[in-house]
């Protein structure tokens, strides 16, 4: 008899650990969806600014056709489509080029006093710093699902119940970790007749995280 109440009263322990484990994993979840919701206004916004951007460098800057077919490549997918991992490492990879593209505008100085640029630059430069801030909240979400899928005895529940690992939004290339900002303290100078030879493109350059 004693053996009886002693397992019924494990299994009733274990079933209140499955139910909390378990509901534990659904809060983790609808957690991570509300920061991906958030950080993800500010992506579909700095994903539809791009093709502007775009256009606005490509008059000044044919031989970076390279960046140009790459960015076009990333933005024929469907972004609504895309799962959240999807569009964390679609926007991992636009980072990049968008760092490439600002910083070839350093070698233009007519690129860089072009108005239409400088709307975009500044628009940018808002989205990058929204991404940044809203990139912190959801990649410490991420973290603590992680933990918790790969965790003992935790991992057993996400395994029954498919709870998988989400991709944290990280910041890779060397030129995200800056600010997108150009310096335009040569702005006021007069343009010149035409586009002077390129430099080579800073190592270094924006967003992040």
């Amino acid at each position: 008899m004693v053996g009886i109440i002693v397992i019924l009263a494990i299994l009733v322990i274990l079933a209140i650990w499955f139910i909390g484990a378990y509901n534990k994993f659904i809060k983790m979840k609808n957690r991570i969806e509300e920061a991906f919701a958030t950080m993800d206004v500010y992506l579909k916004k700095r994903w539809d600014l791009v093709p502007n951007l775009v256009n606005t460098v490509k008059a000044y800057a044919q031989h970076e056709k390279s960046t140009f077919e790459a960015i076009a490549a990333l933005r024929s997918k469907n972004y609504d489509s895309m799962s959240t991992n999807e569009k964390v490492e679609a926007n991992k990879a636009m980072g990049g080029f968008l760092g490439t593209l600002i910083a070839t505008a350093e070698a233009y100085p007519e690129l860089k006093a072009n108005e239409n640029f400088l709307d975009l630059q500044n628009k940018l430069n808002e989205f990058e710093d929204d991404i940044a801030n809203s990139r912190k909240y959801y990649n410490g979400c991420v973290r603590q699902m992680n933990t918790a899928v790969e965790s003992f005895p935790s991992n057993i529940i996400a395994g029954i119940f498919h709870f998988e690992r989400y991709q944290m939004y990280e910041v890779d290339d060397a030129r995200e970790r800056e600010n997108v900002t150009v310096d335009f303290g040569d702005m006021a100078a007069p343009a010149p007749a035409e586009a002077p030879a390129a430099e080579p493109a800073p190592t270094d350059q924006p967003p992040q995280a």
